[in-house]
């Protein structure tokens, strides 16, 4: 009876903790650009945080590692880019559609490479991302290396103007939030459930007869919609699509960000991409040391930090 009481208060201690991080967390978005940080720094920041979020839901809470997420990142930008610039369309219909093909990206992939496992999977997502970048160098509508320049932000509904720094930011930001809380929803639901258990042990989840692959590839659908959304929102912000934003590096920068935040931890990604990007954007003067500093401190986190940071946090006020 003692140990039943124990484990609801600690589970009741560890909700009340995710309450006030959550709070902790949403005031210091809502005042950050307020007490004189760069609004385009955080922009930058919460894209790839939500990208780091999407990612971590295929690595932390699957087991599987993608090398092929920087398709969905760049695709997205570049469907977003092309829609609003090309086509005239409206910002927030923009977004959304360059998160629609990353996701219909996503499933086709999916069904393509989750009966595979380990550095098989890694591997096959790898190749197809590579497709997609030459396929993106090639493509008329994504002006090869020169990428495409000079998108609009547009409007909200026609009242709400996106040049201003401020209101882009605050549209940024809740575009983040909204993410984050699918991410966090998907997480903590009986689905969220079902993905751990393939995590922990597929082969007993087969034999309870759960559908592994079709919870797999809807799992890895989700992750490539969100992706997109940050791809395309982060297409708005820069005002530009390019090779970077599908070049396989990206991939490697998303798994960077998710190992150093702690993968399998729903604020890890988020702390992993504040740090990867303040470091490049306060070493961005060491041209391409810039690599070797990343490199090194990576090293240092795996060897000191084997869960992450949170992670490592986390482990240590149990």
């Amino acid at each position: 009876m003692s140990e039943a009481v124990m484990n609801l208060r600690s589970r009741g201690g560890r909700r009340a903790t995710s309450w006030i991080l959550a709070a902790i967390g949403l005031a210091i978005i809502i005042v950050a650009p307020l007490i004189g940080l760069y609004p385009v720094f955080l922009m930058k920041l919460m894209c790839f945080a939500l990208f780091a979020c999407a990612f971590n839901l295929m690595l932390g809470y699957v087991g599987l590692l993608s090398f092929g997420h920087a398709a969905f990142f760049g695709m997205g930008a570049y469907v977003a880019g092309h829609a609003v610039k090309v086509w005239g369309v409206t910002t927030v219909l923009g977004i959304f559609g360059g998160a629609v093909v990353a996701g219909i990206m996503g499933l086709v992939f999916g069904a393509i490479a989750i009966r595979q496992k380990g550095i098989y999977f890694a591997m096959i997502t790898l190749a197809l991302a590579q497709m997609v970048y030459f396929f993106c160098l090639q493509a008329p509508f994504t002006h090869g290396e020169d990428g495409i320049q000079g998108i609009p932000r547009g409007t909200i509904l026609g009242l709400v103007d996106l040049r201003n720094s401020l209101a882009m930011y605050y549209f940024v930001a809740a575009i983040f939030l909204a993410g984050f809380l699918v991410v966090y929803r998907t997480i903590h639901s009986p689905f969220g459930q079902t993905l751990k258990g393939i995590r922990e042990n597929e082969a007993r989840m087969v034999s309870l007869g759960y559908p592994v692959a079709r919870f797999k590839v809807l799992a890895f659908t989700i992750s490539a919609t969100l992706t997109g959304l940050a791809g395309a929102t982060k297409a708005i912000v820069f005002q530009t699509a390019t090779l970077t934003d599908v070049h396989w590096h990206m991939s490697g920068e998303v798994v960077l960000m998710t190992l150093i935040g702690g993968m399998g931890t729903i604020f890890g990604p988020v702390v992993g991409a504040g740090i990867i990007i303040t470091l490049q954007n306060y070493l961005a003067t060491m041209g391409s040391w810039v690599t070797v500093v990343m490199g090194t401190i990576f090293v240092i986190c795996v060897l000191t930090f084997r869960r992450g940071v949170v992670g490592e946090i986390l482990a240590r006020l149990k």
